[in-house]
């Protein structure tokens, strides 16, 4: 008599699972070719920018008719678009790939294999998010609503680039950590629901609370710019004010007040706080030189 097929299970995987998992997707991604890694990090800068899109579109007009905390809210559940497309369609974001570090430490991959992920989907989601950035602004998306999407663009690029140096690093450190969060939990995921479900919290909570995206600032700034330098006549009237009014947005400030330490903190919050905890708890070797067993406590060798 034959036997019926095991369906496949739908529970998630448990962390020390999760880990393998993490590690593995590590080592392909490290593995990727040049020309296919670049790619997929276009289309994610392409995405987190299309999350900021819908982010900037949603919270446009709210100051005065909802509550500082709903705002954030409502702005955080429409920029999770972006990790969403990322993570269920497919591509290479930089904040993301900050866990491959699990892999490296590890031995799996080496530290050349590392950087050369991090720098070339870092130059890939900096061309996709300022191109689709170039494309929204030819599009004249901002001049909606008698120029209140774009008065929000602007106000935003001008908050983002007078932050002080510590503020900034500190506010990346504590977004990567809940990006390499939301992408560690869909590590556990079986279904394209699991996954949405598990980014939806960790990404509006970091938005909600202000915290720095290098990925989402290379579309923020930058449409600010456009914006500032580029509006007609006509959508300066409709907002009652100047370009001199944002005069915090400019590309050295882009680069130096709020990318550098932006970039710097979230390395530090999703390969360090995030990749490399992980790490320890679960794929380490113990002392005795192997791998310590989940769940099973480090005993020395006899």
């Amino acid at each position: 008599m034959s036997q019926s097929p095991v369906s496949p299970s739908l529970d998630n995987l448990l962390p020390a699972e999760m880990a393998r998992k993490a590690e593995n997707v590590g080592i392909t991604k490290a593995n990727l070719g040049p020309i296919r890694m670049f790619s997929l990090a276009v289309l994610a800068g392409a995405f987190i920018a299309m999350g900021a899109v819908f982010m900037t579109t949603v919270t446009t007009g709210a100051t005065g008719v909802l509550t500082f905390g709903i705002t954030r809210l409502l702005g955080g559940l429409a920029f999770c678009l972006g990790l969403i497309l990322v993570v269920v369609g497919g591509a290479e974001l930089f904040t993301g790939n900050n866990l491959i570090v699990m892999a490296w430490a590890g031995g799996k991959i080496n530290t050349f294999r590392l950087l050369r992920n991090w720098v070339i989907v870092y130059l890939g989601n900096f061309t996709g998010s300022i191109l689709t950035a170039y494309g929204m602004f030819l599009s004249g998306q901002y001049l909606f609503g008698k120029g209140a999407v774009g008065l929000n663009v602007l106000t935003i690029a001008n908050t983002k680039t007078s932050l002080d140096f510590v503020p900034a690093l500190v506010l990346g450190v504590f977004c990567n950590a809940l990006v390499c969060l939301a992408v560690w939990l869909c590590m556990g995921a079986r279904t394209t629901v699991d996954k949405i479900m598990a980014i939806i919290f960790p990404i509006s909570a970091f938005v909600a609370a202000g915290f720095e995206h290098s990925v989402a600032n290379m579309y923020l700034i930058p449409i600010g710019l456009f914006v500032k330098n580029g509006a007609p006549d006509v959508f300066w009237a409709n907002i009652g004010q100047t370009p001199a009014d944002f005069g915090a947005i400019t590309w050295s400030n882009f680069f130096i007040v709020n990318l550098l330490p932006v970039t710097i903190g979230n390395i530090i919050g999703g390969a360090l706080m995030v990749g490399l905890v992980y790490w320890f708890i679960y794929l380490r070797p113990s002392w005795t030189g192997h791998r310590d067993e989940p769940g099973k406590p480090d005993s020395p060798s006899k």
